[in-house]
């Protein structure tokens, strides 16, 4: 079945195409489930870059497809001292996610645009915003319903949240409308105390269930796939074992260098950037077992057993398990690049690891003895994001005495970008009269025979996030777990007393070779 959706207005219809009938449907009837309450979105931090770059963007795209509620308001808050004009003369260059800006459309999304002045620190900031949304709430008829999205530094997560419990904003009604959420972005802590620390906090005003602890990485359309790809495919779900897969390879690179990120990445490093979140996350997509049903509190209680599973890292022996490099001045696309020790901020003699691979193991039954290897880095070759699970070989070659005794494992990779495919590599005979093997793949574009609206990752948590929906968000065991297994790692890694000497050196926009296949797969 497919659908196709030819105009992204709000009034438009949709073709879906199945048994040779064309059946309309409305536009954005594949976007959402259920009906999406009024609401006001309250975005801190927002003439910042995520907000600029990312939420707005996504807001005005889900209004592009009739995918936001009616009616709804977005308020941005920050210490900047501007107007509603001038906020919305300052973001008006800033959408298009999808191509050019309608300006007619660009127009009629503004309107829902407001913003109120706020210091972060004030509780007086946060006794008026209160009076502003009750204001509104009568003005618009938004019923009370709020998001409150923090796109600030994380340090300030804790005294936000604390002044919107004081102001009373955290406070929700029981008849199903004047619900409130709180969206913060990863990272959440530094280490495990800092991660039970945070959530203490938070937890003196917010409930569990009012909190959304972002992923960006779990609302891609093809992370999500690993789940249906598992479990609505039952050729695959009996193989999904240590019986037939030798090994898993998640990596996820990128082009991008630290940026202007310096500050908080000479402290975090590649371990706690991107490993105790996305990664272990994509992990536990491969590794989990299937929930009774898909729901938000099953499917996350099935991540939380394949993190609680995880082999504590061999720290006496820390380095058998783990590569760390850190990128050096290089050429990206062309173009000249500094190393990680020249960027603006940065100690020139800086240790911080810009490249990690871990080999990491799960101690049950499914997984027993399966090296699961984790890499990312900055500054690689190309961006690319992908599973490899690499398929044990044929217990018995009949071929041996015509092919020799070495034939090509089977090998899935599900490509999650700048591909999003997935392919299948097997071995087929050549065409001719003599017996000569060659490895062919199959591959599906996940986009085939699709053309209705794409949703990015933001726009797909947004969307979840107006909905309840917490499937795609981290829960707090979770996140400590995660911390609680690397914690460990990252100590040693920065007290170690050869620490240097474990550090390699990679040039930027180059292959580091050994560093990304430390650990070779057939």
């Amino acid at each position: 079945m497919t659908q196709r959706v030819d105009d992204p207005h709000p009034s438009s219809a949709a073709l879906i195409t199945g048994n040779g009938q064309d059946l309309p449907v409305p536009a954005g009837a594949c976007l959402i489930d259920g009906r999406l309450d009024p609401c006001t979105i309250v975005i801190f931090g927002a003439t910042g870059d995520l907000s600029r770059r990312k939420l707005i963007p996504a807001l005005y795209n889900l209004y592009r497809h009739g995918s936001l509620p009616e009616p709804f308001l977005i308020l941005g808050c920050g210490r900047s001292p501007l107007n509603h004009q001038q906020f919305r003369e300052a973001l008006e260059v800033s959408p298009g996610a999808e191509g050019e800006v309608d300006g007619a459309l660009w127009q009629g999304f503004a309107s829902h645009l407001y913003y109120q002045p706020v210091d972060y620190d004030a509780a007086g900031s946060f006794d008026s915003l209160a009076v502003t949304l009750k204001e509104w709430d009568a003005d618009f008829h938004t019923r009370g319903n709020r998001i409150f999205y923090l796109a600030v530094p994380p340090p300030a997560y804790q005294t936000i949240g604390e002044l919107l419990g004081r102001a009373g904003l955290s406070r929700e009604r029981q008849d199903g409308n004047g619900w409130s959420r709180l969206v913060v972005e990863k990272p959440f802590g530094v280490d495990l105390p800092t991660a039970i620390d945070l959530d203490r906090n938070l937890h003196q005003h917010f409930a569990e269930s009012q909190m959304f602890r972002m992923d960006h990485y779990m609302a891609k359309e093809t992370v999500q796939n690993v789940l249906m790809f598992r479990f609505a495919n039952s050729i695959f779900e009996p193989l999904w074992n240590r019986s037939f897969i030798e090994s898993v390879r998640i990596t996820a690179a990128e082009t991008l260098g630290v940026e202007h990120r310096a500050d908080y990445y000479e402290k975090a490093g590649v371990l706690r950037d991107m490993f105790q979140n996305h990664m272990l996350q994509l992990l536990a997509l491969v590794a989990m077992e299937p929930p009774s049903l898909f729901e938000a509190d099953l499917v996350r209680n099935e991540k939380s057993k394949v993190f609680r599973s995880l082999r504590p890292f061999p720290v006496d022996n820390l380095f058998a398990n783990l590569v760390l490099a850190q990128y050096g001045p290089g050429v990206i696309e062309g173009r000249p690049v500094p190393g990680y020790r020249e960027e603006p901020g940065v100690d020139p003699q800086s240790l911080t690891p810009t490249f990690a691979s871990m080999k990491v193991y799960i101690d049950n039954w499914r997984w027993q003895g399966v090296p699961f290897i984790l890499t990312s880095g900055k500054r690689m070759p190309g961006k690319l994001t992908e599973m490899v699970i690499q398929f044990k070989g044929i217990p018995h070659s009949m071929f041996r005495h015509i092919l020799g005794e070495e034939i090509m494992a089977n090998r899935l990779t599900l490509g999650i970008h700048p591909d999003e495919i997935i392919t299948m590599t097997f071995q087929t005979k050549n065409p001719g009269p003599r017996f000569c093997l060659r490895s062919v793949t199959m591959t599906f574009d996940y986009h085939q025979d699709y053309r209705g609206p794409l949703l990015d990752a933001y726009e797909k948590v947004l969307l979840d996030c107006m909905l309840g929906d917490q499937m795609l968000f981290w829960r707090q065991d979770g996140v400590e777990l995660a911390w609680s297994f690397l914690t460990p790692v990252i100590e040693e890694c920065e007290v170690c007393s050869d620490r240097r000497t474990h550090l390699s050196f990679y040039e930027a926009g180059s292959d580091p070779g050994i560093l990304v296949h430390p650990w070779p797969i057939q």
